[in-house]
């Protein structure tokens, strides 16, 4: 007997014998009655009596052939012989999509999302090996799909099923874990059709074996119309869900340095941060820090409310320059791989600071260097240098310094201002300071050029600040930004004893526009703009319409000058710290001077010292740069990149590649929830532990389709042989009938 899809409805065959029940019941009501008449007609009736008992057999085997059939098609069978190939298609192409994003690696109990997984792969191909009709199997996981530099890369491509299937599948799964990606499915389900092209010449059964989480089938519209896709192509569609349920987790979602200068010997600040996923507060949660390898005091966070992050600073102190990795961990939990975090970090000696002075006494600069560095037992970090306008003549590199000030002064040259911008673009910080010889039509006219220059927005003339004797308020108003950060949303009274006389002015009716790089971090309390942010290529430019002296205000007697100051050198140079960290599966790439650095890169992935994992040549730029890159990023931890330098000494420079924290989000969608957000999709839901009761239908062909034309064949049929086999006079004769009444 072939399987069945609901086989328990097969109790209902024994109605098949309704008809001939009924056929009994109504022998049992006729009487017998002599009638001369009728025994003429029984004389007659004896030699048709073999045609008409054919007649009403062949009928009666008609009815209950229909209510087989009705039966037959709610229980849909499914068959497995070379028939249920001719009604079907010559050959059946089971596509197996595996979620192996690290979100599969969910525990509970003795098990896993992605063991559950497997063993429903397994279960699959154990049934499919005993099958008959021609089967092939494609396996592809989410962390195979379009990857750079590789492409698609399925496990198992159009495999051809045999009776060593089972055990080649087992071999295949066994050293198979989650991947440390956040893949989602919809990559997947895109690859189906490029990978495998046109599938009407076979049957084709896509099975999409996931832990189905919200944060990517909550907004499912995409999915949804690639699902639809799929079943305009004749694909049947099974979703097997691997979890049973959301199951609390936390994850370090951060971990990073906060604003302030970064050098070595230098103590300075990084904030860690923990996301709680669960439904229910969690208290006393320890972080273990480790900083070059080597355990240091942990961090508590004291309580995380249910799907809210909780950040904790705590201070960090290398005395060498140079490279450093800092790590960060959580106590083991239904996720692991996102309970720790990698950062490095380069520190240098200090943080050297250009400071131009337009004055013959370089007044400002010289205000300028004694907040940013005291000397004495106090040290900062920060290592101004005062030179002339003369110094930004383009024949000195400008990319050693980690902040450009400018104060005060009156014009620059041409040469000058080209150094400048190319400073900036690539990542360099710049600070105006105006005063007595500064200019407006120098600087709209050179430094702001309609917008497109260095300077953030065209200027008046210097304007005294008029003094309010009745409603006194203070006269510095700052926003929050990191020049400020100490400052923003507090009542400080060092703040509010800072006194402005004279500013330049914007031009009349400028304000920056919504859409700019151009914002003002401070205002006066007439509401004129003092300090202006702007972006310029890759740097950030920082403009303050007062003198850095106390010429035209008091701020550089107030306390709160040194700490805006130092925060100001720390805003602007934050290009040399670098990215602490990359995320997993992106690519890694290094730009190399040409005439510094050999073209051969060795990369090492995390847990290798030795035997580095592969060579890369670098690839020369069309600027003239040694461009390196490794693709194979797939694993968190501490990379390595191994250099030679043109002079044979080495190099090895570090990174740290991180896990996507919001993979860890275990919240889930049931197969209802699934069903609203999938409206109008056809296919089948399934919990991958109760997958093994319906196991058997994988590899069949429903039959329904053929059952129901069978049943209209039937159906008709049996209407015209009842027809047939009943009396009918003709017509004549019922209408003579009628006249004689």
């Amino acid at each position: 007997m072939p399987p069945f899809a609901h086989e328990a409805l097969l109790w209902g065959l024994p109605i098949v014998g309704l008809p001939v029940l009924i056929h009994l019941i109504n022998m049992l009501r006729h009487r017998r009655v002599e009638w001369a008449a009728m025994e003429f007609l029984l004389v007659s009736q004896k030699r048709n009596r073999t045609w008409v008992l054919f007649r009403q057999l062949l009928l009666l085997l008609l009815r209950m052939l229909a209510v087989a059939t009705v039966v037959l098609l709610v229980a849909r069978p499914l068959l497995h012989n070379r028939l249920g190939s001719l009604l079907g298609s010559t050959q059946t192409h089971h596509i197996l999509l595996l979620d192996d994003s690290f979100s599969m690696s969910d525990r509970w109990a003795d098990t896993s999302a992605f063991a559950q997984a497997k063993m429903v792969v397994n279960r699959i191909a154990a049934v499919l090996a005993q099958e008959q009709n021609p089967q092939t199997f494609t396996l592809l996981r989410f962390s195979r799909v379009t990857q750079p530099d590789r492409g698609t890369r399925p496990d198992l491509l159009k495999e051809t099923v045999d009776t060593g299937f089972t055990t080649r599948m087992v071999e295949t799964l066994r050293a198979m874990q989650p991947s440390q990606t956040g893949n989602g499915p919809a990559e997947a389900i895109e690859a189906i059709g490029q990978l495998l092209g046109d599938g009407r010449q076979e049957r084709r059964i896509v099975y999409l074996i996931s832990d189905f989480r919200a944060r990517q089938w909550d907004d499912s519209t995409d999915l949804r119309r690639q699902l639809l896709e799929l079943n305009a192509a004749d694909a049947e569609i099974h979703l097997i869900n691997c979890v049973d349920r959301a199951h609390p987790n936390l994850a370090i979602a951060l971990l990073a340095p906060t604003e302030g200068i970064r050098v070595a010997g230098v103590p300075w600040f990084m904030e860690v941060a923990v996301q709680n996923f669960g439904t229910t507060p969690v208290r006393d949660v320890p972080v273990l820090l480790e900083e070059d390898g080597h355990a240091r005091a942990s961090v508590t966070v004291a309580e995380i409310p249910p799907g809210r992050t909780v950040r904790e600073r705590f201070p960090v102190h290398f005395p060498t320059a140079g490279q450093h990795e800092i790590t960060a961990r959580l106590e083991s939990d239904a996720v692991g791989v996102d309970n720790v975090r990698y950062g490095t970090i380069h520190l240098p000696i200090d943080v050297p600071v250009l400071l131009i002075d337009g004055g013959p006494d370089a007044r400002d600069a010289r205000y300028l260097d004694m907040v940013l560095a005291p000397g004495g037992s106090i040290r900062t970090g920060i290592t101004p240098q005062i030179e002339t306008a003369a110094y930004l003549n383009g024949t000195r590199p400008l990319d050693r310094f980690g902040a450009i000030v400018l104060a005060n002064i009156e014009r620059l040259d041409i040469a000058g201002i080209e150094s400048l911008r190319q400073y900036v673009a690539a990542g360099g910080g710049l600070a105006f300071f105006l005063g007595e010889q500064s200019r407006s039509l120098f600087f709209n006219g050179t430094l702001y050029c309609d917008g497109q220059g260095l300077f953030p927005l065209p200027l008046g003339e210097a304007t005294v600040l008029p003094v309010d004797r009745l409603e006194r308020g203070p006269d510095l108003q700052v926003a929050e930004h990191g020049v400020f950060r100490v400052f923003a949303g507090k009542r400080n009274s060092f703040l509010a004893t800072v006194i402005v006389e004279q500013y330049f002015a914007a031009a009349d009716g400028w304000e920056p526009g919504p859409d700019s790089t151009t914002r003002v971090i401070a205002r006066l309390r007439n509401g004129a703009p003092l300090v202006i942010e702007h972006r310029f290529g890759k740097g950030r430019v920082l403009s303050f319409l007062t003198t850095a002296s106390p010429v035209w205000n008091n701020w550089a007697r107030n306390p709160s000058f040194v700490v805006a100051m130092q925060d100001m050198v720390a805003y602007l140079s934050q290009r040399a710290a670098g990215d602490i960290s990359h995320r997993v599966g992106a690519r890694l790439q290094l730009e190399l001077e040409a005439k510094e650095y050999q073209p051969q890169v060795r990369f090492a992935t995390p847990g290798e010292d030795v035997t580095p994992t592969a060579t890369v040549d670098a690839v020369r730029s069309p600027e003239g740069v040694l461009v390196a890159s490794l693709s194979e990023t797939d694993v968190s931890g501490m990379y390595e990149a191994r250099l030679t330098r043109t002079n044979g000494t080495t190099e090895t420079r570090r990174f740290a590649l991180n896990v996507e924290p919001e993979e860890g989000n275990l919240a889930a969608l049931s197969g209802p929830q699934l069903a609203t957000r999938l409206d109008g999709v056809d296919y089948r839901y399934e919990q991958a532990d109760a997958f093994q009761y319906s196991v058997t239908q994988l590899g069949g062909y429903d039959v329904s389709r053929w059952l129901l034309y069978l049943l209209v064949v039937l159906l008709i049929g049996e209407q015209l042989l009842a027809y047939a086999a009943s009396y009918h006079p003709p017509a004549c004769s019922r209408a003579a009938e009628g006249g004689v009444r």
